[in-house]
């Protein structure tokens, strides 16, 4: 680990970003270029001192869960994340089935205040949410390991389903099914994919079943009907959004024309963060037995 090298560069790449780069409000008196160090640590998820030991080349060496954070925070290029990961003496990750969110789409998902998206790799994990997708969809930045995937909340935790119509459950269930068997194809041998088609397959007869049949879809845009607990039914369809290597999706959610399904997400957006009873959140995302 290089301390030194760490230290400068994490510094320099905190003053070269703004507080609007990362949805920040700037305040009135800032007297430092850039973002301040509590500000980076908040976005990261970690202590002020933590971080701030790492500017002063005193820290201890981060995980690689850490600098993954990291990287995100301080809106890292792929090359300047590999960098990172060698000053701390890993080895950069892959980039198939890459979890690092590049700047751009974190500054598409800044600018889309009004409008539920999120980031998810190419086999359904959600690597990021902007404010109005937690509200639509729930907050899963609590989840860890396999219960990050849209695929095993679906299928193992059937709270997840709750969300929309049980007539669409069919439909939609089919659906995933299909477009992970032409993912699991493109990626064939890879681990990752392994791990996940191995733990469904292990885990639900339903999705064995439908893996067996084979059929195979890549999904772009679906229409969605999602019912909230606190606005009721939104009609919506969701686009999505390829990354040049197709190893990330950018989710987009609109309203379906003719619908009062904008009207609805102008309510949800007003009514914010408020915790209400019986509104899901990733606790019960992760855990309902129903």
């Amino acid at each position: 680990m290089d301390r030194a090298e760490l230290a400068d560069f994490l510094r320099r790449r905190r003053e070269q970003l703004q507080p609007s780069d990362v949805g920040v409000a700037p305040g009135v008196r800032r007297r430092t270029p850039g973002l301040r160090r509590d500000e980076v640590a908040l976005l990261a998820g970690m202590s002020t001192d933590y971080y701030t030991r790492l500017e002063q080349s005193r820290g201890p060496n981060p995980s690689v869960q850490v600098l993954g954070s990291l990287a995100r925070a301080l809106r890292l290029s792929d090359d300047e994340r590999d960098h990172l990961y060698h000053l701390c003496g890993h080895s950069a990750p892959t980039r198939v089935g890459d979890r690092h969110v590049g700047p751009g789409l974190l500054y598409l998902l800044n600018k889309l205040t009004d409008t539920p998206a999120c980031v998810v790799s190419d086999l359904g994990e959600v690597l990021v949410q902007n404010r109005m997708h937690v509200l639509l969809m729930g907050d899963v930045s609590g989840l860890t390991g396999m219960d990050r995937y849209l695929m095993v909340r679906w299928f193992t935790h059937p709270g997840e389903r709750g969300k929309f119509p049980e007539e669409d459950w069919a439909r939609l269930t089919r659906r995933h099914v299909a477009d992970l068997r032409a993912t699991a194809a493109r990626r064939a041998g890879d681990a990752d994919v392994t791990e996940l088609v191995t733990r469904l397959r292990s885990a639900s007869a339903e999705f064995e079943r439908l893996w067996t049949e084979h059929e195979v879809a890549v999904r772009i845009s679906d229409a969605k009907v999602i019912i909230h607990p606190r606005v009721g039914r939104l009609d919506l369809v969701c686009e999505t959004l390829l990354t040049p290597t197709e190893a990330q999706k950018l989710l987009v959610y609109y309203p379906r024309p003719g619908t009062d399904a904008q009207e609805r997400m102008d309510l949800l957006r007003v009514i914010g963060t408020q915790t209400m009873p019986g509104e899901w959140d990733s606790e019960t995302v992760a855990s309902d037995p129903v």
